[in-house]
């Protein structure tokens, strides 16, 4: 191997290296803003609706086995426009309408592109799969310049990723020749998670009306005064005056 060679090589790997580096720039970036609403949400309503993320990055050999399957350009700008899941991020919430309540939260922040959503929530895949995906562009600030870099984003339910993980094993320990009745029970189990997910979300509506219905009832006994059994409405005036005091 000559010097010539050598040096084409070196200069490759730093292209790859540097390609790579955005990705994770770009991760590292949505990761952080998540953080931040998982923090601001704790403080202001005393419930964080993100149970836990997981990020991941494709490997070269896995980029690579994509592209080939794509019969697509080998070049960094065909890998940019063909494949747009190099970087992941998971995430996992408690319940339906959290899921719904991240991706509005993240589409409210006006330096992140949408570039496509795919709710497999409202229309399941066919094997029972359900999950809110996002295409997110995210702006990066390299050393010499700006980029735009997409991040495939991926909000489930704990059940639904559960299932979707359970999945994925069972198709890894068939080498994806799953026979046809396995498939039929976990579609079957696909819904049976989805009927759980359903009720959870009912139970913590019911649970949430609870909750301001005893505000509520704490407002208005506040307003109230008991002397020898006897009720006492306190007039506004007398509210007012507490309020001057405070």
């Amino acid at each position: 191997m000559d010097f010539q060679q050598i040096t084409q090589i070196k200069n490759f790997k730093q292209e790859i290296t540097r390609f790579l580096m955005m990705y994770k720039f770009a991760l590292s970036e949505i990761e952080t803003r998540i953080e931040i609403l998982q923090e601001e949400f704790q403080m202001l309503h005393d419930y964080n609706p993100i149970e836990h993320t997981k990020s991941r990055l494709k490997s070269p050999e896995s980029i690579m086995n994509k592209i080939m399957r794509k019969n697509c350009d080998i070049s960094f700008a065909s890998i940019r426009h063909h494949i747009k899941d190099i970087a992941g991020l998971r995430i996992t919430c408690s319940f339906i309408s959290d899921i719904y309540r991240v991706s509005d939260m993240l589409r409210k922040q006006h330096d992140l592109e949408i570039l496509d959503v795919k709710d497999y929530i409202q229309k399941p895949k066919s094997n029972g799969y359900q999950s809110l995906h996002l295409l997110v562009n995210v702006p990066i600030f390299m050393s010499d310049r700006q980029e735009h870099v997409c991040v495939e984003v991926q909000i489930r339910t704990i059940a639904m990723d559960f299932w979707a993980s359970l999945e994925h094993k069972i198709f890894y320990k068939y080498n994806q020749s799953v026979p046809l009745e396995l498939l039929r029970e976990l579609k079957e189990a696909a819904e049976s998670a989805n009927a759980l997910d359903q009720k959870m979300e009912r139970l913590h509506k019911e649970i949430g009306l609870i909750k301001e219905e005893h505000r509520l009832d704490e407002m208005d006994e506040l307003e109230r005064l008991v002397i020898n059994n006897q009720q006492f409405q306190l007039p506004p005036a007398f509210l007012r005056l507490m309020e001057d005091k405070a």
